[in-house]
C-alpha cells in the first residue's frame, strides 16, 4: 500500500475554509497514526479565486489538480455574484472538465445517532444506505446556452458513450452491495431520457446478477421520502442526481452529513467534497457542520488513494464523535466546528473515546 500522497486543497468560499480545515486536522491525526506521510497544496476556487485571480479557477489551478494525487473541496458560491457575469460555480464545472470527472457517488446512509435530526419517521429512515450515482459531465449543465431578456435556454444532451460510462460505474457498485441498480430518467417525454434508459438496459445484459428497474424522476422523489429502503445504487443524469441527492439529506437529517466523491478514468485524480452550499451566513461563526468533508476525505481515502484501512478509521471516528453527541447546529446539537473536528480526529489518531 502507498504511503505518500500529494493533496491539492481547494477551500473555496463561505464555510468551505473551516471544513476543509477540519478535514485535514483528521487527515493529519489519520497520518500520525498509521505512519503515512500527507504533502498538502492549497489553492483558489470559486468566489475567491474571482475576486483575487480574475476567474473562477486558474489555469495554474488545473494544472496543480491534474499533478495531485486528489482534490479535497470545501463549497463555491456567494450572493454577490449572484448577477455577475461570470459566477463561482464555473470553477467547480471547469474543474470536473479538466480532470474528466464523470461519476459522481453519494453515499446517503441514516447514521444511528442522527435517526431523531431526521424530519422523518424512525421507521422510514431506520436501515436506509443508499448509493446515489451521477453523471456530471453531460445535460443541460453543460450544454449550449442562451440567455436573453426574453428568452433563455440550456441544451441538455447525453451520448452513448456518456450514459454507457456512469451505468458501469453503478452496476460496479451493486455488485458490491444488495446488487440492484435503480435508473431514474424521463423517458415519458424526453429524448435524452429514452436513449438514457436503452443504453442502461443494455449495459444490465452484461451484469446478469444485478437486478435493474426504471423509475421516473417524480416517482423516484416520492419514493425517497416515503419508502427510501427500496433502494440500493440510484443511477441517474446530472440535473436529476443534483436535485434527489439534496432531497435525499433529509434522511440522515442534514445536508451537512452527505459526502461525494467525483471521479473519472482509474489513475485520474477524484474531487472530494461535500454535498452542501458554502453558507455564508454562517461563515466564521464556529456552526458549520464538519462531518461532510470529513466523511469526503474519507472517501478519497478509499477511491483515490488506496488506503480503506485509512478510510475506515475516519468514519469509525464519525461515528463515535456523533455516538458520544458531538452535534453541530444543524444536527440539534450545540458542539461547534472545532469541537467535533477535535473529537473525531482524537478518535483517528488514539483509536479510543472522544470525551
Amino acid at each position: 500500500m502507498r504511503d505518500t500522497f500529494d493533496i491539492l486543497l481547494l477551500p473555496g468560499d463561505g464555510i468551505g475554509p473551516e471544513v476543509v480545515g477540519a478535514a485535514r486536522e483528521v487527515i493529519d491525526a489519520a497520518a500520525d497514526h498509521f505512519g503515512i506521510e500527507v504533502r498538502y497544496e492549497e489553492r483558489r476556487i470559486g468566489g475567491t479565486a474571482i475576486r483575487e485571480e480574475g476567474e473562477p479557477i486558474s489555469e495554474e489551478t488545473l494544472e496543480a489538480a491534474s499533478a495531485s494525487d486528489s482534490v479535497l473541496l470545501g463549497a463555491v458560491g456567494h450572493p454577490d455574484f449572484d448577477n455577475a457575469p461570470v459566477r463561482p460555480e464555473a470553477g467547480l464545472l471547469g474543474l470536473r472538465k479538466h480532470l474528466g470527472a464523470f461519476a459522481n457517488l453519494r453515499p446517503v446512509v441514516a447514521i444511528p445517532a442522527l435517526i431523531g435530526s431526521s424530519p422523518l419517521k424512525r421507521e422510514v429512515v431506520d436501515g436506509v444506505d443508499v448509493l446515489i450515482v451521477r453523471e456530471l459531465t453531460g445535460g443541460a449543465y453543460f450544454g449550449e446556452k442562451e440567455e436573453g431578456e426574453e428568452r433563455a435556454s440550456d441544451l441538455s444532451v447525453y451520448t452513448r458513450e456518456e450514459v454507457d460510462r456512469v451505468a458501469r460505474v453503478a452496476f460496479e457498485a451493486a455488485k458490491r452491495r444488495k446488487r440492484r441498480v435503480t435508473s431514474v430518467d424521463k423517458a415519458n417525454v424526453m429524448a435524452t431520457s429514452r436513449l438514457w434508459r436503452r443504453v442502461v438496459s443494455e449495459v444490465a445484459e452484461d451484469y446478469p446478477e444485478v437486478e435493474l428497474d426504471h423509475v421516473l424522476v417524480d416517482a423516484a422523489a416520492m419514493y425517497l421520502v416515503q419508502a427510501p429502503r427500496r433502494f440500493d445504487v440510484v443511477l441517474t443524469e446530472n440535473l436529476f442526481g443534483d436535485i434527489l441527492s439534496d432531497e435525499a439529506a433529509m434522511l440522515p437529517g442534514s445536508m451537512g452529513m452527505l459526502p461525494s466523491a467525483s471521479l473519472g478514468k482509474p489513475g485520474s485524480p477524484g474531487i472530494f467534497e461535500p454535498v452542501h452550499g458554502s453558507a455564508p451566513d454562517i461563515a466564521g461563526e464556529g456552526k458549520a457542520n464538519p462531518y461532510a468533508t470529513i466523511l469526503s476525505a474519507a472517501m478519497m481515502f478509499r477511491h483515490s488513494l488506496g488506503r480503506p484501512d485509512v478510510a475506515e478509521a475516519i468514519e469509525q471516528g464519525v461515528s463515535v464523535a456523533l455516538e458520544a453527541h458531538f452535534s453541530t447546529p444543524d444536527l440539534g446539537g450545540k458542539k461547534t466546528t472545532e469541537e467535533v473536528t477535535k473529537a473525531v480526529s482524537k478518535w483517528v489518531a488514539a483509536g479510543e473515546g472522544v470525551m
